[in-house]
């Protein structure tokens, strides 16, 4: 197995870099951590969804958690938002839902005589969206803006949105009757697509017999202030990526969109989101630099969502997402992984 350098360089750009860490590697990881078992208080048995779902959070992404109902998806959502103390808001997807409904809307003011913003449910540093595939697409739209660039236009007035700002949302698959299914733009605002799967059998008793008197989101407390989030976003920032492991990412996001059975590739956003989460996951494992493993273990939930297959190639599969899985696997395999050295 090839090894690589255990710290980042120390000269040049790097140690410029690194000097104004706001918190050490060793301080992120143990507060990554404590919010880590804060949040599986409440969700058993999902360790890896819910350390994808920090990775986001500390890459300023967004995230999207996709399942069938009754599995958690909201639940995650919940529990990452109480975590962090930070400002929070919750919007209900639903088809008569408008678009001022997100973002706000302009109010007359009789005493003044002028227009003044109120400020929509967008306004907030977690934002939960929850069965966004129900609104209409017009509705959905709403969110583009916001979530590239973190900011909310209405009547010609734009309106900056707190830092940090990430977009936690849940949908049902879209064969599931009364969705919109999300347009390739939409998704590829998302870093990154989960999906929570059932519980395993230890699991789901555990769950009930913590459920049987009380709901335990309702205990849960917050282990992270919002100031605490943005050093340890801002320590991410600073983990050092060798040209050779941004070259490796950069070789598979290309192979997608020449693969014979992939009519849409990743995007130039997804080359990026891909490594700032390689980043974050880095910081997660206790390190300051990043591996090529770090851009394999982020291929699936990063890239997954916004492939999308041929009809020659779908129409052999029953299921989409696997064939997908399929194709990306066989990407990282056949990418020749960098060698330190060289």
């Amino acid at each position: 197995m090839t090894t690589y350098p255990t710290s980042a360089p120390t000269d040049g750009q790097a140690s410029s870099a690194t000097s104004d860490i706001a918190m050490t590697i060793e301080e992120a990881t143990e507060v990554v951590a404590r919010v880590q078992a804060n949040v599986e208080h409440v969700i058993d048995g999902k360790s890896a969804e819910i350390r994808t779902a920090l990775v986001v959070l500390l890459a300023e992404g967004h995230l999207l958690i996709e399942d069938v109902p009754g599995v958690g998806k909201t639940m995650l959502a919940k529990a990452l938002a109480k975590s962090v103390h930070s400002t929070v808001s919750r919007i209900q997807f639903t088809p008569d839902l408008l678009p001022s409904d997100v973002t706000g809307i302009s109010v007359y003011n009789q005493v003044d005589g002028r227009f003044e913003f109120k400020p929509g449910a967008v306004f907030a540093n977690i934002v939960i969206g929850d069965e966004i595939n129900r609104a209409s697409p017009k509705t959905q739209s709403a969110l583009l803006e916001c979530m590239e660039e973190r900011q909310v236009t209405v009547d010609g007035s734009t309106y900056p949105l707190p830092t940090p700002f990430t977009v936690v949302a849940t949908q049902n698959p879209i064969e599931m009757e009364g969705t919109y299914a999300l347009p390739e733009a939409q998704r590829d605002r998302f870093m990154a697509r989960i999906s929570m799967g059932y519980p395993d059998e230890t699991a789901e008793l555990r769950m009930l017999s913590s459920r049987n008197e009380a709901n335990p989101l309702q205990v849960l407390e917050p282990v992270l202030s919002t100031a605490g989030l943005r050093r340890v976003i801002a320590t991410v920032h600073h983990v050092y990526v060798a040209e050779a492991v941004k070259q490796y990412a950069v070789h598979i996001v290309r192979a997608t969109r020449e693969h014979p059975d992939i009519r849409l590739g990743g995007s130039p956003r997804s080359t990026l989101q891909l490594v700032r989460a390689a980043k974050a996951l880095a910081l997660v494992s206790g390190r300051d630099f990043v591996l090529p493993d770090d851009i394999d273990a982020l291929v699936l939930p990063v890239l997954g969502h916004r492939v999308v297959p041929t009809g020659r190639a779908l129409g052999q599969h029953q299921y989409a997402d696997q064939l997908v899985a399929g194709i990306l696997a066989g990407i990282v395999e056949n990418t020749p992984v960098p060698v330190p050295g060289r």
